[in-house]
């Protein structure tokens, strides 16, 4: 089986492109890292009038997402893109999950 997650992060202004070019460029580490933890079907999403990014993620029952902020990979991640999004001391992005209110039957 698997789920389906959603959640906000806010992109600093004027930082839409470059964002999208460090993502175009994603390291290859963390695509495998993230795949390796049970995820799939990965969609990040811009509202350009508020700066949210919308994440869209599945993932397996069984998945380890919760190990990823241990891992080398993804502290260099977030560090790459602490200077063009909000985030905490520690580089790790501000997120609020999500409540999904609607399905299609």
């Amino acid at each position: 089986m698997s789920e389906r997650i959603a959640f906000r992060m806010n992109l600093n202004p004027g930082q839409t492109a470059e964002y999208e070019k460090r993502h175009d460029e994603i390291f290859p580490e963390l695509s495998k890292a993230l795949k390796d933890a049970g995820v799939s079907d990965y969609s990040i999403w811009l509202d350009p009038e508020s700066n949210h990014l919308f994440g869209i993620l599945t993932r397996t029952d069984d998945h380890t997402m919760d190990r990823l902020p241990e891992t080398e990979i993804m502290k260099r991640w977030w560090k790459h893109m602490a200077d063009v999004m909000e985030t905490d001391a520690n580089n790790v992005p501000t997120q609020v999950g999500l409540k999904r209110v609607f399905l299609l039957p």
